[in-house]
């Protein structure tokens, strides 16, 4: 099985053909490309592959811009981190997508899925327009509230006062600025669908980060992150090799 990979982060296309090789080790990555000026070139040509994985944001611009200028007659799965209404587009339109950091899993269900229905073959022009168009026009209804439990009362606190969210012992709570602890009835994946992307961030399975709430950024072992908050967590937030590069691109907006 040949794969070609479209991902601008060494680490994280590092990380892929690991997981890949590991899945199957017949599994042969033909190229791995990380521009979209680099992904044209090659799609020009005559190439071998029978599936694509492609980031989404590359070093020179959005992989969409790719198929503005070639066809790409092999399925794609794309890679991205934690953009929810991307997310939803993709669901719409029917179009495979893994989340970073690439849970191995995932992966190889996505490939289980391509070999069970591989009639499919790349994605045609009314699926681009349609994802584009949701995407460009998606809603700014964020959350601007979160009605919390205090024993029989509901209490409202509003979400720019809120540090961050994390689970505890299989519970969701938020921390305020304030150093107020609140639980939520609510699954992670939930609140962060409902907070704004560009002011919090998923960084790990059991914590989202507001930008404002972030002290430091440690270099931890093996090209990690490790991240100090205020108000102090007692629990270590670690941000994993694959999704540093696209964590300190957010801080760094």
């Amino acid at each position: 099985m040949k794969v070609i990979i479209v991902e601008d982060e060494l680490a994280a296309s590092d990380n892929l053909t690991y997981l890949l090789t590991k899945i199957d080790p017949n599994i042969e990555i033909v190229k791995v490309l990380d521009t979209v000026k680099a992904a044209v070139d090659f799609f020009s040509n005559p190439y071998e592959g029978i599936m694509v994985f492609m980031d989404i944001h590359l070093a020179d611009g959005i992989s969409f811009e790719i198929f503005d200028q070639v066809t790409i007659n092999i399925p794609i799965i794309f890679t991205t981190a934690y953009d929810q209404y991307a997310l939803k587009a993709f669901k719409v339109n029917s179009i495979d997508y893994l989340l970073k950091p690439i849970d191995q899993e995932e992966l190889s269900d996505a490939l289980q899925r391509f070999k069970t229905q591989n009639q499919k073959q790349g994605i045609d022009e009314v699926q681009m327009q349609s994802l584009l168009h949701l995407i460009q026009t998606k809603p700014n209804n964020y959350k601007q509230t979160f009605l919390v439990g205090m024993g029989e009362q509901l209490i409202p606190v509003k979400t720019a006062d809120i540090a961050y969210f994390f689970i505890d012992t299989g519970v969701v709570k938020a921390v305020t600025v304030k150093e107020r602890s609140y639980v939520l009835d609510a699954k992670l994946e939930e609140v962060e669908e409902a907070l704004d992307p560009s002011l919090f961030y998923r960084a790990n399975r059991q914590f989202i980060l507001r930008r404002e709430a972030i002290v430091t950024i440690k270099l931890h072992f093996n090209s990690k992150l490790l991240v100090e908050v205020h108000p102090p967590c007692s629990e270590r937030i670690i941000v994993s090799k694959a999704k540093a590069s696209d964590f300190k691109s957010w801080v760094g907006r």
